[in-house]
């Protein structure tokens, strides 16, 4: 393995979806590097591609053409079975609905990942202790989903997010479904997250308050980079 800085690396990446005798080109061309630490936000208009270059940055898809590097390894031809168990270990996913189990506790719902990683019991509860620490939710644990508020599952949820020990978290319109301040709330976790464990964050956001936490802002259109900015410090 490489010793250079990059986790994520993108050459000339297409995506091509066939709708009956139909082609739309979703991405025409993406290359780009993400250099391990960043905090980066994609941004960009319905239609501009910005969820599909999530999904293929989260391998949850894969490209037409191009490759993509993850830490020095080639995963845009890696099959069904690897990419799960590369999101599994090595991302974490924090999504705007949450996507916690319904009826379940906060400690439950952090500790899934763990399960499906065959972690035993009592250090599974510990890291998933540690991860609501984290993000400011101890004390918390038992209590339900539906026991919490918006601001509270959406820290639930990158307390999962973390509990593997990511390289990568991967954050898909994260205030969405938040009232502004709790919004600024849940950035400030990401932004101390940021500071303190020095993870990936890749942001994907339609929302300027949220991409100005960002050090980098990716703007897409039409399948391709529009521009990119970079926070002036």
């Amino acid at each position: 393995m490489s010793e250079n800085n990059n986790l994520i690396q993108l050459d000339n990446i297409t995506k091509t979806y066939i709708m009956g005798e139909n082609k739309l080109q979703a991405l025409k061309g993406i290359t780009y590097t993400i250099k391990k630490g960043a905090l980066i936000a994609i941004m960009g208009p319905s239609g501009s591609g910005k969820s599909t270059l999530m999904n293929i940055i989260g391998c949850l898809d894969k490209p037409t053409t191009g490759t993509y590097f993850l830490e020095d390894e080639k995963v845009s031809t890696l099959d069904r079975n690897r990419l799960a168990g590369i999101r599994n270990k090595r991302i974490g996913f924090v999504f705007q609905n949450f996507n916690l189990l319904a009826r379940t506790s906060a400690l439950e719902n952090v500790e899934l990942p763990l399960v499906y990683s065959n972690i035993p019991a009592k250090e599974a509860r510990e890291r998933a202790e540690k991860a609501l620490k984290q993000v400011g939710l101890a004390g918390r644990e038992d209590h339900k989903t539906n026991q919490l508020s918006g601001g509270e599952k959406q820290r639930v949820a990158i307390a999962r997010a973390l509990v593997n020990n990511p390289s990568l978290i991967l954050a898909d319109e994260p205030t969405g479904n938040l009232d502004t301040k709790t919004g600024i709330d849940i950035m400030e976790v990401f932004k101390t997250l940021h500071e303190k464990s020095g993870i990936t964050i890749v942001l994907v956001t339609h929302d300027p308050e949220v991409s100005v936490y960002a050090e980098n802002v990716l703007n897409l259109r039409d399948g391709l980079i529009e521009n990119e900015k970079r926070r002036e410090t």
